[in-house]
């Protein structure tokens, strides 16, 4: 691939205090690949934000639904878009952290509890109620790509964000174990090392975005972040500043395009265009009476547009839209994830544009629901700073703020997996002291 392989070693990426000195997000999409660069000076530590100095997309390609259907394809494109991006951020990359809706995500929940002696919680206590903890995180054809603490308790007593220094008989922690299938981290691996590049580790996208996109209170007090992309839509939970649950539907914005090129007899790209222009979810004024035009299909020069008013339009996207909403709704019901008393709904993504999807989401949801687009990162470009960008701006947040995880994204990305622990597992437990040292 054109330039793949001139990358210098001074792009790899290292370490300054604990954190990486450069990140490169490459966020694997179904209507865009795009690729974000954030320097070591990128961190604004004073009002938390960051400052990104590369930013490329271009269009996906070999991705279809999350999948990706061609590897060659998806590793040309994501050469492409690094490339566009290190030229602008005038650094070179060698490894790049991927963030991704697809790969069947879903995550679930383990705990563990150890007995304490009658002296002060130490970090040789945290650790074995960690170590503890991975112990059971065991996803045979899943590949684990986070492990996130979701809280400790002293003696059953809940919310306790240091332990160390109380009293008590007995230390327990809920760990957040979030998986994809293994065949899709393999394939997601293989497309990054085509394209000559290393992976450090894969990112839920609805995580990332749910990061970039919420206020510090709504991951404090309670939201769902729905991240609806072209392909997929994902959703997280956030509650007592943790994340609580992640979930993906493969049901995106191609669906309503897809949709609208059958209902209007028209192409697909000319579907995107009037969706893009005339595309709204909520009924408008006159709207039986605007008519709009779309290409016919085929390439005979003398068929003539097709014409429909502007209501039938309305009425393909909706119930399209309306159907992913509730299929979301009803896939976090059953996944018996308690939602914080309180908690709205944020739309992100860049299917979430479309008018009157906000409020199709309150009536399906039945609660406030507001549209959010990445907000830690202030200096970016108007184009590249809507919401089809959050979950690469995630990637970068979580990278210079966290939250920090119990095992490292590259320990994750190289763990073998086998039924039984081997050394590589073996030695990524042995690194959950060093969660200790980042985040207490």
């Amino acid at each position: 691939m054109k330039g793949s392989g001139d990358r210098k070693d001074g792009g790899r990426i290292g370490l300054v205090g604990g954190r990486p000195s450069l990140v490169a997000a490459v966020d694997l999409g179904a209507s865009k690949i795009g690729c974000f660069i954030m320097k070591p000076d990128g961190l604004n530590r004073g009002d938390r934000t960051i400052t990104v100095a590369g930013v490329a997309h271009v269009r996906s390609r070999g991705v279809r639904g999350g999948a990706v259907t061609c590897v060659d394809e998806a590793a040309e494109a994501i050469a492409q878009a690094v490339e566009q991006a290190e030229a602008m951020a005038g650094a070179a990359v060698s490894s790049v952290v991927l963030t991704s809706a697809g790969g069947q995500l879903a995550s679930h929940r383990v705990a563990a509890a150890v007995s304490l002696g009658a002296r002060p919680i130490g970090d040789h206590d945290l650790s074995r109620c960690i170590q503890l903890a991975l112990a059971q995180a065991r996803t045979p054809g899943r590949r684990i790509i986070h492990l996130l603490p979701i809280s400790w308790s002293v003696d059953r007593q809940g919310a306790v964000r240091d332990p160390r220094r109380l009293h008590g008989r007995e230390l327990a922690l809920e760990l957040l174990v979030v998986s994809m299938a293994e065949t899709a981290f393999a394939t997601l691996g293989h497309c990054v090392e085509l394209a000559h590049l290393q992976l450090d580790g894969v990112v839920a996208a609805p995580f990332a975005a749910g990061l970039a996109a919420l206020e510090e209170d709504e991951i404090d007090l309670g939201a769902v972040c729905i991240d609806m992309g072209g392909g997929s839509t994902s959703v997280s939970v956030f509650g007592n500043g943790a994340l609580l649950h992640v979930d993906t539907l493969t049901v995106g914005g191609h669906h309503v395009t897809n949709d609208i090129a059958r209902g209007l007899t028209t192409t697909v790209i000319g579907a995107e265009r009037i969706k893009t222009l005339h595309g709204s979810a909520i009924a408008s004024a006159n709207e039986d009476r605007e008519m709009i035009e779309a290409p016919p299909r085929g390439d005979d020069p003398s068929a003539e547009p097709i014409v429909a008013p502007r209501s039938m339009l309305k009425g393909i996207i909706a119930p399209r839209v309306e159907e992913t909403l509730e299929l979301t709704r009803d896939r976090l019901k059953r996944s018996g994830v308690k939602l914080p008393r309180g908690a709205g709904v944020v739309l992100t993504g860049g299917a979430s544009q479309l008018a009157g999807v906000r409020e199709l989401a309150v009536r399906v949801f039945d609660c406030p629901v507001r549209l959010g687009r990445p907000r830690r990162a202030p200096h970016l470009a108007d184009s590249a700073a809507g919401p089809a960008f959050s979950a690469a701006v995630g990637v970068l947040q979580r990278s210079a703020y966290g939250p920090r995880e119990a095992v490292s994204d590259r320990s994750l990305a190289v763990r073998q997996r086998e039924e039984r622990p081997g050394p590589a597992d073996r030695d990524m437990f042995s690194r959950a002291a060093g969660w200790l040292r980042a985040n207490l």
